[in-house]
């Protein structure tokens, strides 16, 4: 119960490390409130959730659109009060050649994967501040600090969150804000499944092929890195900031 009268604020909370966060957030205690845009996903979790007696809200927002981001972050916190901990988890992939990679594909997938921890700063911090308590955990990627290629711009976006996390460890320490990024390596999730699938490979060989590369033989799973986060959410890493995991 490491999270025991916090309010945890996850974004694209309905699948992958996200919805794993949602579960964890809950079960340490949590009251749990998340953004998506899978609406179907997003209610089958919240009442799966709320059968087991926890404390889940959801609200469809598009986290790369700041007006629409702060309307539905505004609507849960009007249910579970101030957010305490907060997890900048949404993204997607982009994969592309630097020539050829066109302005308004650049504005929007940096919208979603890198402005979007901003967005969310700035909505949370305020009442961080007056309370002078909180933590942010951005989630980053292993692409943020190694890459392979073809991975434009996707590790520049990664890259950023790495930066903006360290800054804002350093910018909010007075307030007793907190703020770390999480960089996981390759973990079992749909984004990592659209990957392996799009040359048209068998995937379970695919999958094989690139957990051999791993120290630990093999890919992991999504609550093997939502473990990591909730320790950085919780008071258990209260000296930690400015920390890559």
């Amino acid at each position: 119960m490491i999270l025991k009268g916090e309010h945890l604020f996850v974004t694209g909370g309905a699948a992958g490390i996200g919805e794993a966060l949602v579960i964890g957030g809950a079960k340490e205690g949590a009251k749990v409130s998340f953004v998506d845009i899978d609406d179907a996903k997003a209610n089958a979790l919240v009442e799966k959730l709320t059968k087991e007696g926890h404390q889940i809200q959801y609200t469809k927002a598009d986290v790369s659109k700041f007006e629409t981001f702060k309307t539905g972050y505004d609507k849960l916190v009007s249910t579970f009060g101030s957010v305490t901990v907060a997890v900048s988890n949404a993204g997607r992939n982009s994969y592309a050649d630097a020539v050829e990679y066109k302005d308004e594909e650049w504005n929007d997938f940096f919208a979603l994967d890198l402005k979007s921890s901003w967005y969310l700063a700035k909505l949370c911090l305020p009442d961080m501040r007056e309370k002078k308590y909180g933590s942010v955990v951005n989630i980053s990627s292993i692409h943020g600090r190694m890459s392979r290629p073809n991975f434009f711009p996707y590790s520049a976006a990664k890259g950023g969150i790495i930066g903006l996390s360290r800054n804002l460890a350093l910018d909010e320490g007075k307030y007793g804000i907190r703020v770390n990024s999480v960089h996981p390596g390759y973990i079992w999730t749909d984004m990592v499944h659209d990957l392996l699938s799009k040359n048209g490979d068998d995937i379970e060989k695919a999958k094989q092929a690139l957990g051999a590369n791993i120290p630990i033989g093999r890919i992991g799973q999504p609550d093997e890195i939502a473990y990591g986060v909730l320790y950085l959410a919780s008071d258990e890493s209260a000296f930690m900031t400015g920390s890559e995991l």
